[in-house]
């Protein structure tokens, strides 16, 4: 239970952070700084979101 636990606190980083990366796409801005942040909040809310949902489908429901 507690790896499903982790599972969905991790997906939940995970959409979090891509969020951000849309926010701040679709705010604009310059520089190599926004864009900088774009990509670095997009990979680890890609990485946190799929290693959330592959921890969520590969955890075996006990029997209570």
């Amino acid at each position: 239970m507690e790896k499903r636990v982790l599972g969905i606190i991790l997906t939940l980083l995970g959409v979090t952070g891509l969020i951000l990366a849309g926010v701040n796409f679709m705010n604009g801005g310059e520089g190599a700084r926004n864009i900088k942040s774009i990509i670095i909040y997009a990979i680890l809310g890609a990485i946190f979101f799929f290693a959330g949902i592959g921890l969520i489908r590969n955890t075996k429901d006990k029997p209570s």
